[in-house]
This record gives structure tokens, sequence and C-alpha cells, in this order.
């Protein structure tokens, strides 16, 4: 149960080199196409934009590859962003001590996900949306729908950078790294990818696969409490409304990255690569002059292409 597919490490290697094919080619066409976009100015813009976005497709390719889905991730994001903002500016906690607490705050609202759906046996889709409007209404209540300025309380984790890159990026893509171990080198992800792939078979081997889906839910749920504090760092606010529509650019980069929507595939590195990609369209066609309508069309035949390159592979297998 523990062991890895046959050519698994094959396929793996060059999904993400496709996927670094197609980063290339985009690149290289924004760069023939526009002036600026192939200057570091750029790129790095390009870079110290996504942190919160790598960290909450972490947790959702965890969750993606048990068969799962989390559609609560942005609204936890922002009510874990207002739980930092409360305990600097209400409670006058210093920045670990908040920061902590919005962590926790991740912490239930993953709990609750997992408990609801692995506990219950109840649609992770349905949980999810339903915590999602929970999350929401709770941010909402909490800061009265006002924004928090924190400005320089946190700033400074943002702002910290070398060679331009800024620190949440870099720690994103140490994220990467480590998850992709996680999934790939241990016996969690190796039974994650087999209740993905046959939950039942899992159970016949006498594995309870209740633990470990719960595990990536809470994992999910801290994960997108950390990318709401990065996201505050960044913005140098809480924002209620931060993260509207936020888990739809999540899934879609994971979705991207080649992980699939039925479970038992998935690669963390490919969704890293995702985000770049979705990252990269959409700045290029921002240079190029695409208006807003047109971004969105372009990005979503993207992920549709996807999707159905996804059950094109499923077929295959």
């Amino acid at each position: 149960m523990t062991g890895r597919p046959e050519g698994g490490a094959d396929v793996h290697g060059r999904q993400v080199l496709a996927l670094l094919l197609v980063l290339g080619v985009l690149v290289a066409a924004f760069a023939l196409t526009t002036e600026r976009f192939l200057t570091p100015t750029t790129l790095r813009t390009i870079a110290n934009q996504v942190p919160e976005l790598v960290i909450a497709a972490v947790g959702l390719t965890f969750v993606l590859v048990v068969g799962a889905i989390d559609l609560s991730v942005g609204s936890l994001l922002a009510l874990a962003s207002a739980t930092l903002g409360l305990g600097l500016l209400k409670l006058g906690l210093g920045v670990p001590f908040a920061a902590a607490l919005a962590l926790g705050v991740g912490f239930a609202g993953g709990a609750a996900n997992g408990l609801l759906t692995v506990g219950l046996r109840l649609p992770s889709f349905i949980v999810t949306l339903g915590t999602l409007e929970m999350a929401r209404g709770l941010t909402y209540l909490a800061t009265r729908s006002q924004t928090q300025y924190v400005g320089e309380r946190v700033e400074w984790l943002a702002e910290a950078s070398v060679l331009g890159l800024s620190f949440p990026f870099l720690g994103s893509v140490a994220l990467v790294a480590l998850g992709q171990f996680v999934l790939t080198e241990t016996v969690f992800g190796r039974y994650a990818t087999a209740i993905g792939t046959n939950e039942e078979a899992v159970r016949l081997a006498g594995i309870d696969p209740r633990p470990l889906k719960l595990a990536v839910f809470v994992l999910a749920g801290v994960l997108a409490a950390l990318a709401g504090i990065v996201y505050t760092a960044r913005l140098g606010t809480a924002d209620p409304n931060a993260g509207v529509g936020f888990e739809l650019q999540v899934i879609a980069a994971v979705v991207v990255g080649g992980t699939s929507l039925l479970g038992g595939r998935a690669s963390v590195a490919g969704s890293f690569l995702g985000v770049l990609i979705i990252a990269v369209l959409g700045s290029g066609l921002a240079q190029a002059g695409a208006q807003e309508p047109t971004k969105r069309l372009v990005t979503g035949a993207v992920i549709v292409a996807a999707v159905v390159a996804d059950r094109l592979r499923g077929r295959e297998r």
C-alpha cells in the first residue's frame, strides 16, 4: 500500500517538464508582444504577488489528492486576516501571538470541514460551501465590515527580501519543496494518494482513511490562515472582503498544475507551476492592454483546457 506506482516518477517528470514548457512559451510570447514584460522588475513583481496563492495551493493539493475539495480557503484567509488585525489593534497582542491566534482560526476551520465531511460522511463540496459563507459572515461581524489598517506592524514581514524576492515568496517555495517531499516520499503522502485512487481498497487493507482525510482538511485550513497572514503583511490591511473568489484561483492553479479533481493524482510542484502560469498569463495580458473581460475569458479557457486534459489522462489510465 505504501509502494510507489511503477513509472510514477517518470510521469511526474514529464508533467513538470510540460508545465515548464508552457510557462516558457508564455514568457517568450509576452516578451515579444510587450515592451516591459521581460524585465527584472516585472518578474519580481509577479513573484512577490503570488505567495498566498502558492501557500493555499499546497494545502488544496492534499485535499484534492484524497478525492475531496475545499471551497472555504478564501473565506478562511479573510477570517484569519481579520483575526490578525483584531489581535494587533484591539487586543494589543504582539505579532507572534496575533499570528498564532490567526493560525488557530485556520486550524478550527479546517477541523470543522474535516469533521463534518469525514465524521458525518457529507460531500466536501456542500460542507465547504457552507463554511465558506459562515467564515465570511464571521469576518464581517468581527470587523463590522470595516478595513483594519495594521501598517508597519506587519509590513516588515513582506518587505524583507533577497535579490528583490520577498521572504514570503522564498518561504512559499520552501513550502512547495516540503509539500512535494511529503506527498511523494512519506507514508502520509502515499496513503493520501491511495485513498484518492481507491478508498475502499485502503479500508480492505486494514487502514482507516478517516484520520488522514481529517488531517488534510486541517492542513488546508492552517495554510489558508498562513496565506491570510501573508496577504495582510503584503497590503498592510486586514480587509473583510479579502479572498473573494480566491478559492477559484487556487483550484484553477492546482488543476492547471496537473492535480486531478477526481483524486489519486497530484503534484505540489505542479501546483506551484500552475500558480506561476496563471500569474504570468494575467500579468502579460494586462501589459498587452487586454481588458478584464478578455483576461477572464482567456484564463477560463486555460482552466477548461486543463480539465479536459485531466479527463483524457484519466481515460488513458
